[in-house]
């Protein structure tokens, strides 16, 4: 999955640092497109020393993101990503960059990440309370307002992923926009609910089967839209009879465990849940 990098280490933990020369500058621009470069088939990205060099840019930003083992990540900000012009590099949005470079673990998750992070700064520009401008904090990740003290930290989103089983059987589904390939029932949390409580809800509302044995699998962060993926695997409870809800589906199906036709990568936990069921694990 995207976040298997080992042994690499991502380490999140906040830093109130400045950029050096070797540093990577992550840049995104108002439609939430990453600047990357390709060498010899895998992704880049610009460093600060390409930055400082790139005179059309004021200045870089000095928001640090985050390290995988000993490389640093900052963040470049909005304004200047219009201005870049490096050969090599052009914008990709996420799901692009998804597709191009499936296999490149850590830059890919790296991508991941930072947009994460740009996505929830770019969304809380102004404090939601009294309308003001919001500032970085010195101390945490979080933005904070100077007039009234309020203070926001980064969104995450709780959602499950459900892999739901009748004897050599899996529910597969496919959504009716977007994503072509094959995928499990999946949806958000609700406010008061339970993650197996969404488990049940979420699989009744989109294929009209009742589950039952709920269990945890695994979890996994995914940066594209701001989520935590859960991941569940539950049994059909009675004759598994499917009722679609075609608003938000165009397939679902049972599918025999030797016929089920997995993603073209292995980024996500969607395809790792599949994969396990249909090697019979």
């Amino acid at each position: 999955m995207i976040q298997d990098i080992y042994p690499s280490k991502l380490d999140n933990s906040y830093k109130n640092i400045k950029p050096e020369d070797k540093d990577f500058i992550l840049v995104f621009n108002d439609e939430g497109k990453a600047y990357v470069g390709d060498v010899d088939g895998e992704m880049s990205f610009i460093t600060y020393a390409d930055c400082k060099s790139l005179k059309e840019v004021d200045s870089c930003s000095d928001v640090y993101l985050f390290s995988i083992d000993d490389k640093r990540y900052f963040l470049l900000g909005n304004k200047d990503a219009v201005k870049l012009q490096k050969l090599g590099f052009e914008y990709y949005t996420i799901r692009e960059l998804r597709d191009r470079y499936s296999r490149d673990d850590v830059n890919i998750y790296a991508a991941f990440t930072a947009y994460h992070i740009w996505k929830w700064y770019s969304d809380n520009t102004f404090c939601g309370k009294c309308g003001s401008a919001l500032k970085h904090s010195e101390n945490e990740r979080a933005l904070v307002c100077a007039d009234c003290g309020n203070v926001i930290y980064p969104r995450i989103n709780p959602a499950v992923i459900v892999g739901v089983t009748k004897g050599d059987s899996l529910l597969l589904t496919r959504y009716r926009r977007g994503f072509a390939h094959n995928a499990l029932v999946a949806g958000f949390t609700e406010i008061g609910e339970t993650l197996e409580e969404t488990v049940a809800r979420e699989v009744m509302e989109e294929t009209g089967v009742k589950v039952k044995n709920i269990r945890y699998y695994k979890s996994q962060p995914w940066g594209m839209a701001q989520d935590m993926l859960v991941g569940f695997y539950c049994e059909a409870d009675g004759d598994g009879e499917i009722h679609m809800d075609e608003n938000e589906l165009k397939y679902a199906e049972w599918v025999k465990r030797e016929d089920i036709e997995l993603q073209p990568n292995n980024l996500s936990l969607t395809n790792e849940m599949m994969r396990v069921f249909k090697e019979g694990k």
